[in-house]
């Protein structure tokens, strides 16, 4: 059937690593195969598509990035529809359904979604599919699967309703899209799905998710995934099935109660022998019918050609937009017995156009291990040909409506440049891919275990055994050795090598043309899938760059002046995340571990305009630091008593979560082990400064335990000294968070 006479609805994205365009394009695909016709556009492209006067269905799919931000492509497109001065009724005849995409390891879960879908309603659109939130921290699948399973219904029962309006009986003419008295929230039965601990009981598992599906739209967890509060392992699920009802849970119990099988051993009888693993399975997920996902239609052919060129390993591909900057000094923080080994890099960019400002990034581009480019050209078969030159082109018979070459990948480019700074080879493989490996191994095993990893059944399994252990492909190649994937196949599936980001840890007051970041060196420790730990791909990589000039704590520097390595870095603006403009406004900065590294640039910066503006008014500031060991991973702890020496930090509030306090025998639970427990110490005066002298809030660290730690202690604070219930806190700190006065930077 050709495309303009097939049923045609519209979808747009908005992404900025690649996942929410993945999903549009999947989308957009299988409309194809449903006898529907997509058309398909980014955010960014507005020059393609014209809401304001879009006639048929519109699926938007938008990611969030940062804190709360939108995608680098979604950025004009919120902008324009924020505007005030927009009519109520702009979109009054658009017709839309929307699947945000986030992470409730961070505050602001789907914010960019939920804004663009605020807004689309403000402005008179109405919502023919209810909207998805799916969380990327559990694993996006638990929303994304049913919510596309429903999708297609829904979709070709508003484009009969758009084609077909239906008389009034007074004769006037109504359009049948969606009922004017029906709220958005009406279509569809929102689920909570409480992800419980793998040693619940099955009882207690089906009893709790059962309550979780009455759970009101309205309920504290829905509140406290937008405000940034920690609701234990709770995950909103918007989605329908194809009569409007609730998901059924059966799936779900199923699958908690095959992993608790395979954790515990038993079901009532003694422990069983064999254990499932990423390479097996037990009943009964061995013994299902399996639902698996489409193949994804192959579009690439890819060529090798024999003559060679000459390869310039250190060359990245971003060239516009990276600069190669010397580092000249490299200093290890924390003792060599430290749990954690922590290093300041300090970066000469002096030659480069490169401003920044305390509380801005930079992005770090680093290249694929060559150890690990090595083994996978030997496992692909292609070790003798890592210097041809790659020429890729579309296939002409390909199903993918979406297809086109990686934009990424440099014209000219040899395979070994190819996997050593273009493709992320490290990324842990979506189901999609998963799904077309089955197609490369003739091992029946082999084939049914993957089946089982991209099932919808196993999507339990996939969590355990994948997801969890952040394995890659090679982990998989190796798991599955029969396993023989085409070079298009990884070009197709494996995402764009993305810079790593740091925060900036100086002032350029301070230190005029030098830029300073911190980093802890990441360990991944061996498990089942990867028998042999490994380091981070940026932290290591780093860490063995800067070896030769890295000065090690109380040791003397070699007096040789070895070559000083470089890097390829950019600034990324944080135009939030700064110093308060009044002077006269206090500032509270929480920040344990590395996470102190932005409260240095912004300590320095404070100093150097105390000292010059010594007649300004400079209101209180405080810092929450926190780390293991007074003596071994205190970080900046000589720089930061002075600053308190100089009067530029007025309180500075440090935690040892493992030594023992001073006058006693042993670590208290009362004893201020953590950051959140220093700030309950002082939660009259930490209180007073937010919400009575309109301070300001940084906290930056981890996402997925620290900063959930510190809001609840926030929320308890909040509570507790001004008498309100937990609610009505939550949205005080909201309000904090909507007025730009609570900020954080915060990383999973």
């Amino acid at each position: 059937m050709p495309c303009e006479l097939k049923p045609r609805f519209l979808v747009l994205y908005g992404s900025q690593k690649g996942q929410a365009q993945s999903i549009a394009e999947g989308i957009a695909d299988e409309a194809e195969e449903r006898g529907l016709f997509a058309d398909i556009c980014c955010l960014s492209e507005g020059h393609k598509f014209n809401l304001e006067k879009e006639s048929s269905p519109v699926v938007f799919v938008v990611s969030t990035t940062g804190d709360g931000d939108p995608p680098d492509t979604a950025q004009k497109f919120v902008k324009r529809i924020k505007k005030k001065t927009l009519p109520r009724d702009l979109y009054a005849h658009l017709c839309y359904a929307f699947l945000a995409l986030g992470d409730t390891n961070y505050a602001d879960f789907c914010k960019c979604g939920k804004t663009i879908d605020s807004r689309l309603l403000d402005l008179g659109a109405k919502r023919f599919y209810a909207t998805g939130h799916a969380d990327d921290g559990v694993g996006l699948e638990l929303v994304l699967d049913p919510w596309l399973e429903g999708l297609w219904e829904a979709i070709r029962e508003a484009l009969s309703k758009m084609a077909a309006p239906q008389p009034e009986r007074d004769g006037h003419v109504r359009d049948q899209r969606v009922s004017s008295n029906e709220t958005p929230e009406s279509s569809a039965t929102d689920i909570k799905l409480h992800l419980l601990s793998l040693n619940e009981s099955e009882s207690q598992i089906t009893k709790s998710l059962t309550t979780a599906a009455s759970a009101k739209t309205d309920s504290l967890a829905v509140l406290a995934s937008e405000t940034g509060s920690s609701v234990n392992d709770l995950v909103t699920v918007s989605a329908t099935d194809n009569t409007g009802t609730a998901l059924k849970l059966d799936s779900v119990v199923s699958e908690r109660k095959s992993v608790l099988t395979t954790q515990s051993g038993q079901t009532g009888a003694p422990p069983a022998v064999v254990e499932a693993s990423l390479t097996r399975s037990l009943p009964p997920l061995s013994e299902l019918a399996l639902n698996i996902p489409a193949l994804p239609p192959p579009y690439l052919d890819v060529m090798l050609q024999e003559a060679t060129i000459e390869e310039e390993i250190n060359a990245p591909v971003s060239k516009e937009t990276l600069h190669e900057v010397p580092i000249s000094r490299a200093v290890q923080l924390t003792r060599d017995d430290s749990v954690k080994t922590a290093l300041l890099i300090e970066m000469d960019i002096s030659s480069h156009p490169m401003a920044y400002q305390p509380g801005d990034s930079l992005d770090v581009l680093c290249p694929n291990r060559a150890s690990e480019v090595g083994e996978l050209l030997r496992r692909l078969g292609l070790e003798d040909q890592k210097s041809n030159r790659i020429q890729l082109s579309l296939q002409k018979e390909t199903m993918k409506k979406t297809a086109q070459i990686p934009s990424y990948i440099p014209e000219n480019s040899t395979l070994h440049y190819l996997l050593t700074w273009s493709l992320e080879i490290r990324t842990v493989p979506k189901k999609a891919f998963l799904r077309s490996l089955v197609e490369c191994t003739g091992d029946s095993g082999e084939k049914r275990r993957l089946q089982e990893l991209c099932s919808k059944q196993g999507s339990a399994d996939y969590n355990l055994y994948v997801r969890d252990h952040n394995l890659g492909l090679l982990d998989l190649l190796t798991a599955f050795p029969a396993c023989q994937p085409p070079l298009s196949l990884l070009i197709e599936h494996l995402p764009k090598l993305q810079p790593r980001p740091y925060s900036a840890a100086s002032s350029s007051l301070r230190h005029p043309g030098r830029l300073h970041f911190v980093f802890n060196i990441i360990e991944f420790p061996a498990c089942a899938g990867r028998p042999v730990g490994r380091r981070g791909l940026c932290t290591g990589w780093l860490s063995d760059l800067v070896d030769p000039i890295l000065v090690h704590p109380g040791k003397a520097q070699s007096s040789s002046t070895p070559a000083l390595p470089k890097v390829h870095v950019c600034v990324r603006q944080n135009c939030s995340f700064r110093l308060p403009s009044d002077l006269s406004k206090p500032f509270i900065m929480i920040g344990p571990g590395t996470g102190v590294a932005p409260f240095i640039g912004f300590l320095q910066q404070r100093e150097k305009e105390r000292e010059e503006n010594p007649e300004a008014e400079f209101s209180e500031t405080w810092l929450f630091f926190g780390c293991r060991h007074r003596d071994r991973d205190f970080l900046f702890r000589e720089e930061l008593q002075g600053f308190v020496a100089s009067g530029t930090l007025t309180h500075l509030k440090v935690s040892f979560s493992r030594d023992t306090p001073e006058g006693t025998e042993t670590q208290t639970e009362t004893g201020p082990r953590y950051v959140q427990h220093n700030l309950l110490s002082h939660a009259k005066d930490i209180v007073n400064l937010l919400l009575k002298e309109n301070g300001y809030l940084y906290v930056c660290g981890d996402a997925k335990n620290m900063a959930k730690d510190v809001n609840d202690t926030l929320i308890e604070m909040v509570s507790a000294e001004l008498q309100l219930d937990k609610l009505d806190a939550m949205k005080r700190l909201a309000g904090l968070r909507e007025e730009k006065r609570y900020l954080q930077d915060i990383w999973s």
